[in-house]
């Protein structure tokens, strides 16, 4: 009821009214019956936008951060997750990632449409990066068909690291399912996983245009972390080492 409330009376007009959505291959999205939405992921309010513009209720697996966070933000942000059909996603692999599939299972068997990245956070700079087995498991183990969609400009209303959206016109392109049911039978092989998880993917990029890169995003985020955190020790040193009024 809540979900609905939000949709449809608050949240709904004002994405509507405000960023003008545009949308292509709505149809694709089934009017029944369960199916994986595996999107891009530019910005944290993808989590907003694509739902508002998918006539069903749309359950997303987000990462679990957003349900841990301390204090008073912290307790708002989880509530609005929860509120907004989210479920924590725990991204540091083994049995952890295996129950937080399990989560998402279990509302494909129930009917239910399940969003999901398969980049497994957001894009650090704009381009698509390699998808993670989750998205290929899930679909497998379920045997639900999977619907690629494309974020368009949404880093451009959020970018990482920025608070408050900038107002500007999105897109979403929902692309035709994807059928794996010749993989129904290997579900639990990981090549036929990579296999499938890559022709989404592949998908993603057609339909985005984004450029591809061939890793995780997870592993470029930790980079460019480790690169700012040498900056910030260098120029500390630098600084402690230049004799006052030098």
């Amino acid at each position: 009821m809540i979900y609905w409330i939000l949709k449809r009376i608050f949240i709904g007009p004002i994405v509507r009214l405000l960023f003008r959505p545009w949308v292509k291959g709505r149809a694709n999205v089934p009017d029944a019956g369960p199916a994986i939405l595996a999107s891009n992921h530019l910005s944290f309010s993808d989590s907003i936008f694509m739902p508002v513009m998918v006539r069903r209720p749309v359950v997303f697996l987000a990462k679990q951060e957003y349900f841990t966070g301390a204090g008073l933000k912290g307790r708002l942000t989880a509530a609005f997750f929860r509120l907004t059909n989210q479920l924590p996603m725990d991204r540091s692999g083994g049995s952890a990632s295996s129950a937080s599939l399990g989560a998402g299972t279990a509302v494909l068997r129930g009917g239910g449409l399940l969003g999901i990245y398969p980049e497994g956070t957001r894009s650090p700079d704009g381009r698509l990066y390699r998808g993670k087995v989750g998205v290929a498991r899930l679909a497998l183990e379920a045997r639900v068909p999977v619907v690629p969609v494309a974020m368009i400009g949404t880093e451009k209303v959020q970018p990482i690291g920025q608070r408050f959206p900038s107002i500007r016109r999105v897109g979403i392109i929902f692309g035709q399912p994807l059928d794996f049911s010749e993989f129904y039978e290997n579900a639990g092989d990981r090549a036929v996983q990579r296999m499938v998880t890559d022709r989404i993917m592949q998908e993603l990029q057609r339909l985005s245009a984004q450029e591809y890169v061939d890793v995780y995003a997870a592993t470029v985020k930790a980079q460019l972390a480790a690169e700012r955190a040498a900056r910030a020790a260098g120029e500390k040193e630098h600084g402690e080492q230049t004799p006052a009024g030098g």
